[in-house]
């Protein structure tokens, strides 16, 4: 089990990870520093567990909102795809269409943020 050391906010602490895993755990400290390091210059120092438990909530917030809004897409592509099948994709304006087009896309891209997301939290 290899020993790992990262840096959050300026302090180092040393953790262990299985095997393969170390990339995950970096992605998932730099995502713990990205949120840690503005604190501390904003708020000053302070204790190492309140840091983390404020850095930790902040990224908690973001991964709710990014599963909200992911649950809001899904629910208007199931709206959309509901109206194609009533309608057919020929009978819907060229606008539509690509709306259509576009919100599958975001969906797509929303799904596989939320799984990197996941794969660096959990």
């Amino acid at each position: 089990m290899p020993d790992l050391e990262i840096t959050i906010a300026d302090r180092k602490f040393l953790v262990n990870c299985q095997a393969g895993e170390e990339p995950f755990l970096h992605a998932a400290a730099k995502l713990l520093d990205d949120e840690a390091t503005p604190l501390q210059a904003k708020v000053g120092r302070l204790p190492e567990v309140r840091m983390l438990l404020m850095a930790g909530l902040m990224l908690a917030d973001k991964t709710a909102t990014l599963e909200e809004d992911l649950r809001r897409t899904k629910a208007r592509i199931t709206e959309m795809e509901r109206l194609l099948k009533q309608t057919g994709a020929a009978d819907l304006p060229v606008g539509a269409q690509d709306a259509l087009a576009s919100l599958a896309h975001i969906a797509a891209e929303a799904e596989a943020l939320a799984d990197r997301l996941d794969a660096r939290i959990g």
